[in-house]
């Protein structure tokens, strides 16, 4: 049922998309359902250019015949469409389960909205059952991982860390990065936890998108629901 509910959300979303957009393409299994049905209405003759969060998300949407564009070439665009791990009320989000984040977040700013796609179970009151995502640099690991538990210690969060793919075989995202998981439960105040985590020289960005979502469509057993952000 999850994959249909994640269909169903993608496919709302779809229809928002007008001739002449610059799109924002996500990363994930709910963001591939997106890919799919962006596809068909480019081959009905919606004309379109996409800036793919990832090189997975790249290489399905070029299969599939969805028109490529860099950031570089098509700075500003009309509208991200991407999944989440997780969403509040506020349409704050956990992302970066796929290990995409950074690229992610660069292109949801670039974009003027950003509509997420969800099916119900990614809903919650408050974030951090979901481990959060923190991209790090290689280099002086230790030392990024230390700042990081300070950070977490200073704030009354858990403090277990994890590295993503463990420490034989790290997993690398597409910038070449590492990820820390961070197993912290309930995160009371995001904001607070998102701008000190920036401040770590070695962390080269997270998984809190914080007043970045415009719209969400969560679907369920009751069909798509829409959630603008509580103000």
């Amino acid at each position: 049922m999850s994959d249909q509910f994640k269909q169903e959300a993608a496919e709302r979303a779809a229809e928002d998309v007008q001739s002449g957009m610059r799109l924002g393409i996500g990363t994930g299994s709910t963001a591939e359902f997106f890919v799919h049905a962006l596809a068909k209405r480019v081959e009905a003759g919606l004309e379109v250019i996409g800036v793919p969060t990832s090189e997975r998300t790249a290489k399905l949407a070029g299969e599939l015949g969805v028109p490529l564009t860099t950031l570089e070439e098509t700075p500003d665009l009309d509208l991200t469409v991407d999944g989440a791990d997780e969403l509040d009320a506020h349409l704050s989000l956990i992302k970066g389960g796929g290990g995409a984040l950074l690229r992610e977040k660069i292109v949801a700013a670039a974009s003027d909205k950003m509509v997420v796609i969800a099916d119900g179970s990614k809903e919650v009151e408050t974030l951090g059952q979901f481990p959060l995502p923190i991209e790090v640099v290689p280099f002086g690991l230790g030392a990024t991982r230390r700042a990081i538990v300070q950070v977490l210690t200073d704030l009354g969060l858990p403090t277990n860390l994890e590295l993503r793919g463990g420490d034989d075989q790290p997993f690398l995202t597409d910038g070449g990065h590492f990820i820390l998981d961070a197993r912290l439960q309930a995160i009371g105040d995001a904001s607070s936890l998102a701008s000190r985590l920036v401040a770590i020289p070695g962390v080269v960005e997270h998984g809190l998108f914080i007043g970045l979502a415009t719209k969400a469509y969560v679907a369920g057993e009751d069909g798509v629901k829409t959630i603008l952000p509580i103000q």
